[in-house]
């Protein structure tokens, strides 16, 4: 293979790629379920997964609340366990206020097509 760009030169051949790693095969019974959507055949709808998000969202910030209570009083030996918790519930707070974001201006622009 040859290789050659203006200005600069190469003496000796690159070396072949190493070749892939077989890839493992997985049954569609091991695949699992992705930010807990879920499929058509699962039978569980927009609404219900909608839904369900936002308990996880309200246990996550529960959890990070009674955590912070902890280290407050001084119960909660590792204070880390606290900061992971918190920035679980920041990071699952920015992401519901993205996907309502983009679900607003979704239906912005649907109700500005003409009819």
């Amino acid at each position: 293979m040859a290789f050659s760009i203006p200005g600069v030169s190469l003496s000796t051949q690159l070396p072949p790629l190493p070749p892939l790693p077989p890839s493992p095969s997985i049954s569609p019974s091991q695949t699992p379920e992705i930010g807990g959507a879920a499929g058509a055949g699962t039978g569980m709808d927009f609404g219900s997964s909608l839904a369900d998000a936002m308990d996880k969202l309200g246990a996550f910030q529960q959890n990070s609340d009674a955590l912070a209570t902890k280290v407050a009083t001084g119960e909660l030996k590792n204070p880390h366990e606290y900061l992971m918790a918190a920035q679980e519930a920041s990071i699952a707070t920015q992401t519901a206020v993205a996907v309502r974001n983009k679900a607003l201006e979704a239906f912005n622009e649907i109700m500005r097509m003409p009819l």
